[in-house]
Parts: structure tokens; sequence; C-alpha cells
């Protein structure tokens, strides 16, 4: 089996391009670098790839590469690449978004179309539900994105919806909920919890730590990637959960337990575009792709605690 993984350098992409490597499968590779954060840090999410026979990496840009070569004999596709964060998609940063969430998505869409691949998998967000009180979120539930980000998101899920139905490409899409663990990206919450918990420095919370996420583990995104792609189904989204709906008061009190500290939080006021909670039913992802959560938050907080000692030196 051969694989190609966008945004390969990322977070999830290095996650999944090392599972199929794991798996015997050959992994083509492709990142632009975008300076979101450090490229030394993605540089070093590709080192366990890189050292693999069956890897290839390639630096382009989904956006004006050309895409047929890189499909050339591939069964699946594995779509990561993405401008991140929910905050910074405002303003003049949004054309950032819109051409890499939405232009590249529609452009691998169109390679895909004469490509014979058996799946392209999307990882759409669970930003696209926007702020509701109605939980869990189901993939049924109304989609009203509450920041431009999760309006990009949306409309690569759309594009993968219409690529199938007019074109027959065979894609699914994934609303990943809140993902964690190592290799996060240290804009994230979690990064920045536990690093500044590791420093004993203050940790800067947004709104009064009430708000609550459905967290993942990156095993269980990875796995559930695997297990869309795998899978007969094609047309539909799922959404991907951890089960493990938390306050941010309690992951942060979680943290200073597992490092045998107490934080000092910093309270500022919410941002733009965050959300009060999120709850993902699962339901859907279980009956037909097989997905079920198998990392809890305490196991997969204190695995991404250990990582971020080791990286930190500390």
């Amino acid at each position: 089996m051969k694989a190609l993984v966008t945004g390969a350098a990322g977070f999830v992409g290095s996650s999944i391009s090392d599972r199929l490597l794991e798996g015997g499968y050959d992994v083509i590779g492709i990142d632009r670098f975008i300076d979101y954060y450090p490229r030394e840090i993605k540089e070093k999410n590709l080192v366990f790839a890189r050292s693999h026979d069956q890897y290839t990496f390639v630096e382009q840009s989904l956006v004006d590469c050309s895409l047929a070569p890189l499909l050339d004999g591939v069964d699946y596709i594995f779509h990561q690449a993405a401008q991140a964060g929910v905050r910074a998609s405002w303003g003049d940063e949004f054309r950032i978004y819109s051409d890499n969430n939405v232009f590249a998505t529609q452009r691998l869409l169109e390679a895909a179309r004469e490509a014979n691949v058996k799946k392209m998998v999307y990882a759409s967000s669970s930003s696209v539900y926007g702020d509701t009180d109605d939980l869990p979120m189901r993939e049924d539930s109304p989609t009203r994105p509450h920041s431009p980000y999760g309006v990009t998101k949306l409309a690569g899920e759309h594009l993968t919806t219409l690529y199938w139905r007019n074109f027959r490409v065979p894609t699914v899409s994934l609303r990943y909920f809140t993902v964690y663990g190592p290799r996060q990206r240290p804009d994230m919450a979690f990064n920045r919890f536990i690093e500044a918990v590791l420093r004993d420095e203050e940790i800067p919370l947004y709104g009064d730590g009430k708000q609550s996420r459905d967290f993942t583990f990156i095993a269980d995104i990875v796995s559930a990637n695997i297990a869309a792609a795998q899978s007969d189904v094609c047309g539909t989204v799922f959404n991907i959960g951890g089960g493990s709906r938390t306050t941010m008061n309690e992951v942060i009190e979680m943290i200073g337990e597992i490092i045998g500290r107490t934080p000092k939080v910093n309270r500022s006021e919410v941002q733009k575009g965050d959300v009060k909670h999120t709850a993902a039913d699962t339901s859907r992802a279980s009956s037909e792709i097989g997905f079920a959560p198998e990392v809890g938050i305490r196991e997969g907080l204190t695995s991404q605690v250990e990582w971020q000692k080791k990286r930190l030196g500390l």
C-alpha cells in the first residue's frame, strides 16, 4: 500500500506517517513549512520517518505544486495540511486560511479525480459546529462556525462531499475534537500549560476555566484516520472525539498533580472565536468504521508531560 500524507511535518500528519510506516506502507509526505510555529519543531517530527527507506518527503505547497506525480500509484490520501489556529484567522490573515484550507483542498480533489485512489481522508474540525449548548454534537447538528478558521474547514468538508457525489472521488471527513499528546503544536493549550507548570511560570488562561472540551489523544486520531481509509464508507463525515470532556480548570489541576507542582494561573478575557463547550457523539464512527477511543485524559496528559520534559531537557 502507498499513501500520501499532506501536512506531513505537523502534529497529526507526522504521527499518521509514522504509524503507516510501522505498518509497512510506502509513504510520501508533503509539507510547505508554513511559519505558524518554528520549522525546527516540525523537522524534529520528521526524524523517524526520514530514517525509513519507505518514506519520501517533498517540500512544496499544495497551492501551486504539480500534484499528479505525487499521486502516481497512491492508494490513500490523508489530507492533514491546513493553516491552523482559530484566534489568528480574523482580518487580513484570512487569505492565508482560504488559500491553504480551501483552495489547496480543491486542487487535491481535482488531482484525485484523475488518480485511482481508494480513499481520501480529510481532516476537519469540531469548530464547524460553532458555539452551541446542544450537546453532544452530532454529525447532523447545525454547523455554524464561530471563527473564519471554522468556515474554511467546513468549506473543505463540503468540497469533499461534492467530489464524491459528482465525480465519485472516495472521500471521508473526520471532525477532530481538540487533539493533544506528544508533538502537539506549541500554541495549543496543553503544550503551553504543561511548559508553564514545568518551568514554575504562570499559565495564561482565557476565560474563567469553566469552558470544557472533548479532548482526543493523538494515537486515537491516527487510528480513526486509518480506520476511515480502510472502510467502505464514502461521502460522509464522522465525529472523532476522545470521550474525555473536561473543563480547563480540571485539566490544569490534573497537570499539576502529574508534575507534582501547584499551577499558577493568569486569567484574561475570552478570545473571539472561542466556544464554551464541545462534546462529540461518536456513535456513527463507532458503528460505521469501528472507531473507539482508547486513551483517557489522565493517561494521555501523562504521556504528553513526559514528552515535553524530554523535549525541554527538564
